[in-house]
């Protein structure tokens, strides 16, 4: 029985990431890639579909910390006998990916266990092994090959391997797992204490640079951190989460592979990574967005591979009974191959936002982002799957429109701001075009209310985003009354749901935990409605869901009170770092993304110092 949701923390070393429970189990690992196949998938089943275990052999009292400022994890054992922390971190720099960890005594003495369950190819290959000359312990199964070194002595049982040992007062006792390709020679062995301490640095000079957030300002370097961690190196690109198939519904089919990279989250990204400090890491970012849509736009994706992959077919996992018996477990994600009109907005919104915080220069990608407005211009009037990647048919989706209304918005300000050359009369037309239809199509006058889709009788959180984008302003009569009618109906123990999953519309069972996200996104929305107290009141109460070590899943259940949904989340990390800064700078990233104004890039890159 894997671990609740909210009781794992994350390493990693960008390139890849492990979930670790209180109890010291490595329940989650893919190697070498975030993509790649997983060796412990003990969290969609059980330690049959592997784990790595290093705990005490009786009962302790078990709390825990990252290190201050960085990614190196603490848990702490203590017993009536004795007490150790385990210390678990991925080192970055080293030729070859590894799970270092760490037992150091720090009173009396404690018996101690590990118990290692590699399952390679998602839980199913058990691999063969042996012990070489060195005394390392190596596993091979296939094209994958991992090496233990530890002083400990580790035998079989039951194709497990398995080891017991007692941990004194001032010892320490190193274990390190690294993974390399199976025709690879053996890789050298690693000094784990210089491994620890280059690590611990690292991540302490990077994280020291993250700019103030007055009251929040450890939230938002915790969660900058994450989403360090959840950044491919080589790339840039951002993992919408680590994991694969945690459930939005305890028990429920709600269960999608989030090991990709989503163009809807481009401009939070670029937003919250520049008012943060990091603009090497929007850079990095942006760089990937320009290598991942390069090609015919019409072959455009709402989200592709770490490296920019676009095949990214869906197949499930037989073996694996799911998280809690949460089935089917997903690789890949069918949503790739969907229209999802938003991301032609995102992309050029993007673009838009680099140019102001002088992340490109002006014309930099012009000429492309030219032809993918061409194209938008063919199919903005189609229906499409909408943001939340619905299974069922298409529909004009609201926020689907106004992102395209966004396109032509934003390609008209860099028009004017920079000095791009366009056809701006034609632009100008068709972004009247598209905000009147909206506000005729989408608008219900019997309920007062904007609804989901054209024709629909369904509310969506994501018509709180209408103000944040620009689209109108929070001042206008039709966004009050639509910010009234969320709060009124989709709100539940206080956090705000996507939508009802009642009607079918999604073609899936219904019933889901709140999407975090979103009321983030009415702590914006109401700071830009000058509802200050109330903005920070729901911040608060926000900030109560992260569990001990800081990290916030997808979706909250009000119910179980319980996170759900993959872990950790990118998308609730952003908007908290946004929030965050919503809060509390005059600069703040809702109001540089929805104000109508054309302030020059050094202008906007000062205000964000």
């Amino acid at each position: 029985m894997p671990s609740r949701i909210e009781d794992y923390a994350l390493i990693g070393d960008c390139h890849t990431a492990a979930l670790v429970a209180r109890d010291g189990s490595i329940d989650w690992l893919c190697w070498p890639r975030f993509d790649s196949e997983a060796c412990f998938a003990a969290i969609l089943g059980g330690k049959e579909h592997g784990r790595w275990l290093i705990a005490p052999r009786g009962k302790t009292r078990i709390t825990r910390r990252y290190r201050p400022g960085s990614l190196v994890l603490e848990t702490h054992f203590e017993s009536d006998d004795g007490a150790a922390v385990l210390v678990d971190f991925m080192p970055f720099g080293e030729r070859h990916s590894s799970v270092i960890r760490f037992v150091i005594g720090t009173r009396g003495q404690l018996a101690m266990r590990t118990e290692l369950i590699l399952r390679f190819g998602y839980g199913a290959v058990v691999p063969w092994v042996s012990r070489v000359e060195s005394g390392a312990l190596r596993a091979i199964a296939g094209p994958d090959m991992v090496v233990l070194n530890t002083p400990v002595h580790m035998r079989g049982k039951d194709l497990t391997t398995v080891g017991e040992f007692t941990i004194n007062r001032g010892e320490t006792i190193p274990f390190v797992l690294t993974y390399t390709h199976s025709h690879r020679p053996l890789p050298d062995p690693i000094d784990a204490a210089s491994a620890l301490a280059a690590t611990e640095t690292f991540w302490r000079e990077w994280s020291s640079t993250c700019r103030h957030a007055a009251h929040w300002t450890e939230a938002v370097r915790r969660s900058v951190i994450t989403l360090k961690a959840l950044t491919y190196g080589p790339t840039g690109g951002i993992v919408a989460a680590p994991t694969t198939s945690l459930p939005e519904r305890l028990g429920g089919q709600r269960n999608w592979d989030y090991r990709f990279c989503w163009l809807r989250d481009a401009t939070l990204t670029l937003l919250g990574s520049m008012h943060a400090g990091y603009f090497g890491e929007a850079q990095a970012w942006r760089q990937w967005l320009l290598r991942a849509v390069a090609g015919s736009p019409d072959q455009l994706q709402i989200m592709y591979g770490i490296a920019g992959e676009r095949r990214l077919a869906e197949w499930t996992v037989p073996w694996l009974p799911g998280y809690e018996n949460s089935s089917p477990v997903r690789i890949g994600n069918a949503a790739h191959t969907q229209l999802q009109l938003d991301v032609f907005g995102e992309i050029m919104d993007v673009h838009h936002q680099a140019r102001r915080g002088g992340l490109s220069t002006n014309e930099s990608g012009w000429d492309t982002q030219i032809e993918f407005l061409k194209h938008l211009n063919k199919i903005w009037r189609e229906p499409d799957s909408g943001i939340w990647e619905m299974r069922g048919p298409p529909q004009h989706f609201t926020y689907s429109k106004v992102m395209a209304w966004v396109a032509y918005d934003r390609a008209i300000k860099s028009a004017e701001t920079f000095g791009l050359e366009g056809p701006l009369d034609e632009w100008r037309k068709l972004r009247e075009r598209i905000c009147d239809e909206v506000c005729e199509r989408a608008y219900d006058p019997d309920r007062g209310t904007f609804m989901q889709a054209y024709g629909s009788k369904q509310l969506d959180a994501n018509l709180l985003l209408l103000p944040c984008v620009g689209f109108l302003p929070s001042t206008d009569p039709r966004i009050e009354r639509t910010v009234a009618a969320v709060e009124r109906h989709l709100l539940n123990d206080g956090f705000v749901m996507r939508y009802s999953t009642g009607d079918g519309g999604d073609a899936l069972p219904p019933g889901e935990g709140a999407f975090l996200a979103c009321s983030f996104w009415l702590v914006d929305v109401y700071m830009l409605q000058g509802r200050c107290e109330e903005a920070e009141q729901l911040f608060r109460r926000l900030l109560t869901l992260r569990n001990d070590v800081g990290l916030l899943s997808e979706e909250y259940d009000p119910h179980a009170k319980r996170l759900v949904g993959n872990f950790p989340q990118a998308f609730s990390h952003l908007a908290l770092v946004n929030s965050a800064y919503n809060l509390t700078r005059s600069r703040k990233p809702v109001e540089q993304r929805a104000q109508d104004e054309h302030a020059p890039p050094e202008e906007v890159t000062a205000a964000a110092d």
